[in-house]
């Protein structure tokens, strides 16, 4: 063993997780991404967003039976794909589906305030959840040009939560003090609230990153409530952009259970959720200490 943390009842690890109860940070992100999902709400993602792909089936096979889950390339509701494929425009995503929407259908709903949940990353993300993923650098002159929203600005104006989540948050880069760009909005931005703006959306509710977890105060302003084992609060300190505000409670995320485990190594066989991590976090593997599971 590398790291034994035993007040907490977790093992850290070396090498790649098994069927042992041990499981690897990638597993542990998306179990705690699934669970930004209440059951019975009506859950959308983005293209290319793998982890908050996987964590949508993994939450509908566990704790959220009663979700409507709506693919972000396909607009597939409900699908019972065999696995989750490298792209999120494959057929295999609409198998089993009830029903396929038109693309302005899911717009309108959206509008109206039919859509409970959205997940959202950004190559920014700032201290109320704005996020970027327009352009890093000037607007008209950027270092980076990166894919845009595809209605992500109109759709975090209406939806009623949504989850950020980020596997970058180690670099330094991602949480910012303000974005270069706003392309899908937080609970603050620039011009004003969602109230002042007149839009309807609630806004963040949640942001997951690789090292810890974050909610949101009455200020709109992100907080961290849950840190992994095997990272210091110094640590999420230098690598945050921002003022970091701390909660009172503050606590190790929950462990993933052994069910919700098992649904996403069946619903993910390909291990796509990986491709969002860097190889040095992949490293990160963590198994059950003899004395129990960890409380949180």
């Amino acid at each position: 063993m590398s790291q034994q943390t035993h007040e907490h009842g977790i093992e850290r690890t070396d090498g790649r997780s098994s069927e042992n109860g041990s499981f690897s940070i990638d597993e542990w992100f998306v179990v705690l991404l699934s669970r930004t999902i209440r059951d019975r709400e009506v859950v959308f993602h983005g293209f290319g967003s793998p982890c908050a792909q996987v964590a949508m089936h993994v939450a509908r096979h566990t704790h959220a039976r009663d979700m409507l889950l709506v693919e972000g390339a396909t607009y597939a509701l409900n699908p019972d794909p065999p696995f989750i494929p490298p792209t999120g425009n494959d057929l295999s995503l609409q198998q089993g589906a009830a029903y396929r929407m038109r693309f302005e259908e899911f717009f309108d709903a959206a509008l109206r305030g039919d859509v409970d949940r959205m997940f959202l990353s950004g190559g920014q993300i700032d201290p109320y959840g704005n996020t970027n993923v327009t352009a890093i650098g000037a607007i008209d002159r950027p270092k980076v040009k990166l894919g845009g929203g595809g209605g992500g600005c109109n759709l975090s104006a209406t939806i009623g939560h949504l989850s950020l989540w980020t596997t970058r948050h180690r670099s330094g880069r991602t949480l910012v003090d303000q974005c270069d760009f706003v392309t899908d909005m937080g609970h603050r931005t620039p011009e004003g609230t969602h109230a002042e703006l007149g839009f309807t959306g609630g806004g963040p509710e949640w942001l997951v990153t690789e090292l810890g977890v974050f909610d949101y105060d009455e200020d709109g302003h992100a907080r961290l409530r849950q840190v992994f084992p095997d990272v210091s609060l110094e640590e999420i300190k230098a690598a945050t952009g921002f003022e970091l505000r701390v909660a009172a409670d503050l606590r190790m995320v929950p462990v993933p259970s052994l069910a919700e485990l098992a649904a996403l190594r069946a619903v993910d066989p390909l291990g796509v959720r990986r491709s969002e991590f860097a190889p040095q976090e992949l490293g990160r593997t963590f198994t059950r200490a003899e004395n129990g599971v960890c409380a949180c």
